[in-house]
């Protein structure tokens, strides 16, 4: 296991000082925002000499950026916003080479104009996935271009809400440059939790072969994507894992949502729960 972690979750006034908290935890792979260098998440430009420094401040500790940042509204009510996003999203994937990173992470996104991780019903409508295959084939065009892997992940609050949406999109898709991030904190509707084993195991047999990352945070109910640092909720760890390791993932397993408190617990608890999956 890559065993990683969001570079968010650590506030410092330096890349530097962020990525040293990030090595003192014993941790290898990052998954990389450039806000955590003082630019908008979707930026309009990014300086190449940046690029530069931030991969240059990687290697000088080992670390390896295992995902960057493209989330966007993909079907923002309003086409306007669609297009900006898939705009910048060309400017994240240019800058990937020099970052050293070939995934690019999305949110397939949702009807509320106002929080691209909020739950609207008109997320189920044919309009709505017609939106999102529109925009996911301008992203794949994007990602084409540049060499790069788009990620997305089902999450109950968007249009891709489960393990079977997921695969009909890649199915509908039909690019390599298209893959999945597994986060089983996103896949639980209402009523669903207490058949976890069953909701995980449709997810990996649809959706095993076509992982890239995989992330790690917890849930307190169903409903709703999870928010809890990975081992404080009621996912069931074991399971989880022994299903990644079936599928013979080998990429990174990303701790987010948690804080920078939690992390020390959650590292020890995911390596505890690895050697278990043995």
């Amino acid at each position: 296991m890559q065993l990683g972690i969001f570079a968010a979750v650590f506030y410092r006034p330096t890349l530097a000082a962020v990525l040293d908290a990030v090595k003192a935890y014993g941790l290898s792979h990052i998954h990389f925002n450039v806000a955590n260098v003082g630019l908008p998440s979707m930026p309009e430009t990014i300086d190449p000499e940046l690029c530069d420094r931030i991969r240059r401040e990687m290697a000088a500790r080992a670390l390896t950026m295992a995902s960057l940042s493209g989330t966007f509204n993909m079907i923002h009510p309003h086409p306007s916003q669609r297009q900006r996003g898939l705009r910048r999203l060309a400017v994240l994937a240019a800058a990937c080479e020099r970052l050293g990173t070939s995934v690019v992470t999305l949110c397939t996104g949702t009807r509320d104009p106002n929080d691209k991780w909020r739950y609207h019903p008109d997320n189920a409508s044919p309009e709505a996935w017609r939106d999102l295959l529109v925009s996911m084939q301008a992203a794949l065009q994007i990602a084409s271009e540049h060499g790069v892997t788009l990620g997305i992940e089902p999450e109950v609050s968007n249009v891709v809400d489960s393990a079977l949406k997921a695969r009909r999109l890649l199915d509908e898709m039909q690019s390599p440059g298209l893959k999945i991030i597994i986060d089983p904190a996103n896949l639980f509707p209402l009523g669903s939790l207490q058949h976890q084993h069953q909701v995980l195991d449709e997810a990996f047999s649809l959706l095993g072969a076509d992982i890239v990352l995989a992330h790690a945070k917890d849930l307190s109910r169903d409903g709703q994507a999870g928010r809890l640092a990975a081992g404080t909720g009621l996912l069931d760890y074991d399971y989880y894992l022994s299903l990644l390791r079936s599928s013979a993932f080998d990429g990174a397993l990303l701790l987010h949502s948690l804080a920078e408190s939690q992390v020390e617990q959650a590292v020890k608890f995911l390596r505890q729960r690895w050697q278990s999956a043995d």
